[in-house]
């Protein structure tokens, strides 16, 4: 895992954490909005590092990894956490872990419920497939993925890591990810917003936010009719900052 930041040090702190097959640098307009006023922290999530080959294990152990981090760099405290996808399961590990002191928690589309494992073994077979087919910049895969996971011009960052993303770090993301993650009996005081859109593949994380509307009645949900997952924060980016800066404002 590499950690990147921006902003002055002095300032509160925010941990950006992307998800599945996607850049780190997806969060340049986050960061650019709000680097002047908080100290930002991006983990290049293991799997994901352009630099040097790295191996996914699961989601506990990235969250312990950035856990380490922020205890070691940041006095064991953060402002906030914000996570999408497979990035909003590590937060919320993070978070009920608690071994860091969090006032803000965001996640968006994070899938906790465990999926049946014939389900999880054809998710394997895509992502293995999508993968293996980036490799050889393959062009019609290359224009799926710009189109319904990452804008074109993260195209780059996916393709510098992704030549160095092996099978068993695929296999391992997914079925980590669909395994049972959901934070249960949590005792972090942290304000938590949790925002999922209603199509088809988010039908998961519409299920994951009744649930923990009904174990955490204090938390805010946004559902936003019509978007698929994570939709806001990878392909309108403003939009999903309108939503979040008023939380972290305390004006949600």
């Amino acid at each position: 895992m590499n950690f990147h930041t921006f902003g002055c040090s002095d300032n509160k702190a925010i941990v950006l954490i992307h998800g599945v097959l996607t850049p780190w640098q997806m969060w340049e307009y986050q960061i650019d909005k709000l680097k002047n006023d908080f100290y930002i922290i991006v983990p290049a999530l293991d799997g994901h590092t352009e630099e040097d080959a790295s191996e996914f294990e699961n989601v506990q152990q990235e969250a312990a990894l950035i856990e380490n981090y922020i205890i070691k760099n940041c006095d064991s405290k953060v402002y906030a956490v914000c996570g999408i996808s497979m990035g909003g399961v590590i937060s919320g590990v993070i978070w009920k872990n608690n071994r860091i002191k969090i006032d803000k928690l965001i996640m968006d589309g994070a899938p906790f419920l465990k999926v049946p494992k014939f389900m999880v073994g054809i998710m394997v077979s895509n992502y293995l497939k999508i993968v293996h087919s980036s490799k050889k910049h393959d062009p019609k895969t290359l224009d799926g993925f710009k189109k319904n996971l990452l804008p074109e011009k993260y195209l780059p960052n996916y393709l510098a890591f992704i030549d160095k993303m092996s099978d068993e770090t695929i296999i391992n993301m997914v079925n980590s990810v669909c395994s049972d993650n959901y934070p249960d009996n949590v005792k972090s005081s942290a304000d938590v917003l949790f925002i999922h859109g209603t199509k088809a593949n988010e039908m998961v994380a519409a299920r994951v936010a009744k649930r923990l509307k009904k174990d955490y009645p204090q938390m805010k949900i946004i559902c936003h009719k019509g978007l698929s997952h994570c939709e806001n924060a990878l392909f309108h980016p403003d939009k999903w900052y309108d939503d979040v800066i008023g939380f972290l404002k305390n004006q949600l």
